[in-house]
């Protein structure tokens, strides 16, 4: 039923599987690149780096963002409005000591 010139539909999928494989080798290594080992420091008066904290600053932001989003959500129950809202605003809190140590160190 196939010619030489073609491959069979066998040789295809594992083709295919073997090109799905390398995708998920070369996406997971990626995002383990991306991973920062480092954590965020429990008090910001720890940071000793104008850089860091800048970037600690901006990870609560995003942190923040992506809990602002959330608790947009209509369909919560109150339970959880109530969670994100306590969580939203201890990372504004942390963000004000974040901005007050980066205008120390800079």
């Amino acid at each position: 039923f196939f010619s030489s010139a073609f491959c069979s539909p066998r040789t295809m999928a594992r083709n295919h599987e073997k090109a799905q494989a390398m995708l998920n080798r070369w996406q997971r290594i990626k995002k383990d690149m991306e991973k920062d080992v480092s954590l965020r420091p429990y008090l910001a008066s720890e940071c000793k780096d104008l850089s860091d904290a800048e970037r600690w600053r901006r990870d609560v932001m995003k942190e923040a963002s992506r809990k602002i989003s959330e608790i947009q959500n209509a369909s919560l129950g109150e339970y959880r409005i109530r969670e994100l809202n306590d969580e939203i605003n201890k990372l504004l809190r942390e963000k004000g000591h974040w901005e007050r140590r980066i205008i120390e160190l800079g």
